[in-house]
């Protein structure tokens, strides 16, 4: 069973955890949850509200993985009830048609695509979608397989926005955007890198943003340990798997030889050439290899990787 970034897993107690992690740890899916029962419905949970339902009632699930040196969420394989995948649920909704006004705007975006040659086969759906839990205020969140898709679909995006087809996020969306995030940056600042990315838009009043899954990434066997907080500043030499999960820049500098985001809000952040400054957490290898960790945490606080442009 294949278990990839953005999928979701649903427990047997109706918990559903977002996969975060394409590799399986002894008999764990390693996700975050993010949905749970409440008041007779499935409810969208936060960070600090997850861990202490877990804590509380349900500590199995609690996870240190040794192979991230990371707290996370950990689903034993026969715990899980139901495994949705985004693209199976893209599918199911062109065999079977729209039921409510947001799923109409999804499929009125994949057939955009699909006009531009991406092909339906490559598209899901994530978030509130995937599981039926979509309300009129939810984001189309579109995930793309493949990394020659995905580039297919952003190109196409930034193409419609530029003949009116789809809009750019206006200043109110940039800004539910930004509170979203709750990342480090300022405001100003997170939108000049968003804007460029081409991966965020609009239709008809309803947000979306394309998230980019890789299939055949090679698995990390390293073993990794933490070796504290570092802020440095360097040129990105490599940026082909900026939009990957994790993103991954390789750099010029003397001791660390690329960074890693874990969190979405630094996917697409830097290219080729770029000088950037980043804070993190510094992780070495047992080969003796070095690399700055953005995203430690869920919400990351006090780390980011933001470009340094020039005055």
């Amino acid at each position: 069973m294949d278990f990839f970034p953005r999928d979701f897993i649903e427990t047997h107690e109706g918990l559903v955890f977002a996969v975060v992690d394409p590799q399986v740890e002894g008999d764990r899916v390693l996700g975050f949850l993010r949905y749970a029962p409440r008041a007779g419905r499935l409810a969208k949970i936060g960070t600090d509200a997850a861990n202490r339902l877990l804590q509380s009632h349900f500590p199995r699930y609690l996870h240190r993985s040794a192979r991230l040196q990371a707290q996370l969420h950990g689903v034993p394989l026969d715990s899980i009830h139901r495994h949705h995948r985004p693209r199976d649920r893209v599918q199911d909704l062109l065999r079977h048609g729209p039921a409510d006004p947001l799923e109409t705007k999804l499929l009125r975006l994949v057939g955009l695509l699909a006009k531009a040659g991406v092909s339906t086969e490559t598209l899901g759906v994530t978030g509130s979608l995937l599981i039926g839990r979509q309300t009129a205020t939810s984001d189309l969140d579109l995930v793309v397989y493949g990394r020659d898709a995905f580039f297919r679909a952003r190109a196409a995006v930034m193409q419609s926005q530029a003949e009116g087809t789809l809009d750019e996020l206006d200043e109110a969306g940039w800004c539910d955007a930004y509170q979203r995030r709750g990342c480090s940056l300022d405001f100003e600042d997170f939108v000049r890198h968003e804007r460029r990315k081409g991966n965020k838009g609009a239709l008809e009043g309803t947000k979306f943003d394309l998230a980019l899954v890789e299939e055949c990434r090679t698995p990390d066997t390293e073993r990794w340990n933490k070796r504290g907080a570092l802020t440095l500043s360097a040129s990105v030499l490599d940026a082909a798997e900026a939009f990957g999960h994790p993103a991954r820049y390789r750099i010029e500098h003397s001791d660390i030889s690329e960074i890693l985001s874990f969190t979405h809000t630094y996917v697409g952040q830097a290219w080729a050439g770029e000088r950037v400054e980043a804070a993190g957490i510094v992780e070495e290898s047992e080969s003796g290899m070095k690399r700055l960790i953005i995203g430690s945490s869920r919400e990351a606080p006090g780390e980011f990787l933001r470009v340094r442009w020039p005055d």
